[in-house]
């Protein structure tokens, strides 16, 4: 485990951590004037290797060179100039720092980190963080880079969870969930059921890698939620002339996958952020990275259609009194998630990728999103 200390006068400023993966949703901006939660779980931190935060630089100022270095391998409205590796944690284990008020960005409910760090260390009044809860933001704190350090306390054992264990222990994520709303909805409540923000940044995700594992191919997915997920937008995205590719669902506990599928929706390590590696035969096909929660809910049996039953209803059976609190709409693949995973693919080097791009800048592919 580690603290975060201030790099300039030692004071401790977090509480000791945990690492994992950066989730997927990190930089995700859900809606509008919506009340996200917490992105972290408490007592955990996350590393983001790229750049963030202001200065910002248009595509127009940048060498394609020099992004592609970068690993950005199509154009993007901007990319960031500050420095690589912030660490996000929760708000609630951050520890001796104060808000710095003339840092409050343009945000209308909350802060929103567009002015730079706006925490400041209570020892010594550097700026050490930014705090993060404006309104369609994940609520965290960026310790910004350079203005912090890590030192290791403990001998808690670092070894990551085995896939096994994984499958004992792992968080489940349902793909609906309650949206908090800023003062109530029309209906005088102060949420209205929708898909998960987190499957839908989920699903932005693995589109992307989904396309570049295509080939520029069409591709099918199974049948149920896999296809209510994906499917719709794949056929929007890519052509439907023959020959298709076949995706299918692949990882720890599930049966070896046939020989004949080209793709393999498999789940990311939440500690580690490695993806499950199927052996042969199946270790040439494309693997496309789930967080495993969302992959979880995928492997689960499918609930039982409401059917005539004598006596008591059993608890998996799906009721109509009340109504289930199912979204009234299909699930829309996040567009920004979707297309700042792509851009980062080398597939985005090829002309038909930058096509979907292309579209995309230009509000094109609406029923993605």
């Amino acid at each position: 485990m580690f603290v975060f200390v201030c790099a300039t006068c030692d004071a401790k400023l977090t509480v000791p951590l945990s690492r994992i993966s950066l989730p997927v949703h990190a930089h995700q901006k859900y809606g509008n004037g919506t009340q996200m939660p917490v992105l972290m779980e408490a007592g955990t931190f996350s590393v983001d290797p790229e750049p963030w935060g202001p200065t910002w630089r248009r595509w127009d100022e940048i060498d394609p060179a020099e992004a592609e270095a970068r690993g950005i391998y199509a154009p993007v409205y901007a990319l960031s100039d500050g420095a690589p590796g912030a660490v996000v944690i929760a708000p609630g284990d951050i520890r001796g720092t104060r808000l710095i008020p003339e840092k409050r960005g343009g945000a209308c409910c909350g802060l929103d980190g567009a002015d730079g760090p706006n925490m400041a260390c209570l020892t010594c009044g550097s700026a050490v963080a930014t705090r993060i809860d404006d309104c369609s933001l994940w609520q965290a704190v960026w310790l910004a880079p350079g203005a912090v350090r890590s030192l290791s306390v403990g001998d808690a054992d670092t070894t990551p969870l085995s896939w096994e264990e994984l499958l004992e222990v792992g968080e489940v994520i349902p793909p609906f969930e309650p949206i908090g709303t800023w003062g109530g909805s029309r209906l005088g409540a102060n949420h209205y059921w929708s898909w998960s923000p987190r499957w839908e940044a989920a699903a932005g995700h693995a589109l992307a890698h989904l396309l570049a594992a295509s080939e520029g191919q069409p591709v099918k997915v199974p049948n149920g939620l896999i296809s209510d997920v994906f499917q719709h937008a794949l056929d929007v995205l890519l052509p439907q002339e023959r020959p298709e590719r076949r995706a299918v669902l692949a990882g720890p506990g599930q049966p070896d996958p046939a020989a004949d599928a080209d793709i393999l929706l498999v789940p990311i390590h939440p500690q580690t952020g490695g993806t499950w590696t199927p052996a042969a035969p199946a270790a040439s096909a494309h693997t496309v990275p789930l967080p495993l929660g969302m992959w979880l809910w995928m492997t689960l049996p499918q609930p039982y259609l409401p059917v005539p039953v004598s006596g008591r209803i059993p608890h998996d059976v799906l009721r109509d009194d009340p109504l289930p609190p199912y979204p009234h709409r299909p699930l829309w693949a996040d567009r920004e998630t979707f297309q700042r995973t792509l851009v980062r693919l080398p597939a985005a080097r090829s002309p038909w990728v930058r096509t979907i791009l292309e579209g995309l800048a230009h509000r094109r592919f609406a029923n993605i999103s």
